[in-house]
């Protein structure tokens, strides 16, 4: 079993902890670029989703996992940023330009947000969030001029340097390294005094005020800042899409979002990754199983909100610290086998928030 002993503070906040890590991290990067030579078109489609669900997800484990503020509207954040690009792409600004201002409009509908919730907590927070969501929903399907309404608005492809990275390779690149400059961003922002504000905030308001935090600039800053990833991912998405409507946006597409950081495990980075790509697998394991389901359920037209409701349940019973959580609890088994302690992982009756996962 790996033991660190930190003797300095810059040791203490450093991205890679040891060798290991570098190691790890490296050889994913280079799987990562060479994945367009390794899948096939159709699994490559399906990876392009999960980046672009983890951008959102960054967003949304920021304001959730790692301030403490509950979401239920975050879609309306994603749709913000979807028909920001489409309508800025067709006014001929070039697609950089046009991803940082669509990030820049969610960032101030997130300020929106997040000024007249300064006050709400918990259940009442979430029912506020979700009321903007049906708002900019109704927005969407009635502004025809801007959204084309209900008919839908079409999204063209990627033109960057005179190239089209609409498709295959080209538009996967574009989606990683977004995605890996937003992880970065999201990791230096947590280790950054801002970062360390809003876990303050998500383990103790009274005790992070009496510390000197700000409460209302930094739970307005991390809903702009959870906004504008969402609307960068959302602005990919219409891309990926080609093809973008109101109902895209709606109640369950942020239960999805929600649904993802619950399950890859609340307060972590890494869960944001696992949760996304369990998000993406989850409708193909859905769509295989009918297959050997008896036909009267297989065809059952709410098969799949059964399910989801029931994965959501069973994390939140047997393993309320997602994917991640458990993937830490296999870790440290094989490390310390044959010594592992069976109850080492009992949850007790009472505990801090601040033992979550960092």
């Amino acid at each position: 079993m790996r033991f660190i002993f930190k003797t300095d503070y810059a040791q203490d906040i450093k991205l890679a902890k040891h060798g290991g890590n570098v190691f790890w991290y490296g050889l994913l990067v280079v799987l990562l670029v060479a994945a367009p030579w390794l899948l096939t078109e159709y699994s490559l489609a399906q990876l392009n989703l999960v980046l672009i669900y983890a951008i959102a997800g960054l967003g949304l484990m920021l304001l959730a996992g790692f301030t403490g503020q509950f979401s239920l509207g975050h879609a309306a954040f994603l749709g913000v940023g979807a028909y920001a690009q489409a309508y800025f792409t067709q006014a001929g600004i070039p697609f950089v330009a046009a991803l940082a201002l669509s990030g820049a409009l969610s960032a101030f509908a997130g300020i929106v947000v997040g000024l007249p919730a300064l006050r709400l907590k918990g259940i009442y927070l979430g029912m506020a969030t979700l009321s903007f969501g049906f708002i900019i929903e109704e927005v969407f399907a009635r502004w025809e001029s801007v959204t084309g309404g209900n008919a839908g608005k079409s999204v063209g492809a990627i033109q960057l340097a005179g190239y089209d990275l609409g498709s295959g390779a080209g538009f996967y690149f574009v989606c990683l390294t977004v995605t890996v400059l937003c992880t970065l961003g999201i990791l230096n922002l947590l280790r950054a005094p801002t970062g360390r504000a809003f876990v303050a905030i998500r383990d103790s308001e009274i005790s992070a005020q009496s510390m000197g935090i700000h409460l209302a600039y930094y739970k307005t800053l991390s809903f702009s800042i959870s906004a504008a990833l969402a609307g960068m991912a959302g602005a990919l998405y219409a891309h990926n899409l080609r093809f973008i409507s109101p109902d895209q946006f709606n109640l369950l597409q942020s239960i999805d979002l929600l649904l993802m950081i619950v399950i890859g495990g609340l307060g972590s980075v890494h869960g944001v990754f696992l949760g996304a790509i369990f998000l993406i697998i989850l409708p193909q394991g859905i769509s295989v199983a009918k297959g050997f389901l008896p036909e009267f359920i297989g065809q059952a037209p709410g098969l799949k909100s059964v399910i989801y409701g029931a994965v959501l349940i069973a994390f939140v019973l047997f393993e309320p610290m997602g994917l991640y959580g458990r993937w830490l609890k296999v870790r440290t088994y094989l490390q310390m086998f044959p010594f592992y302690r069976k109850g080492m992982f009992k949850r007790q009756k009472s505990f801090q928030k601040s033992d979550r996962l960092k």
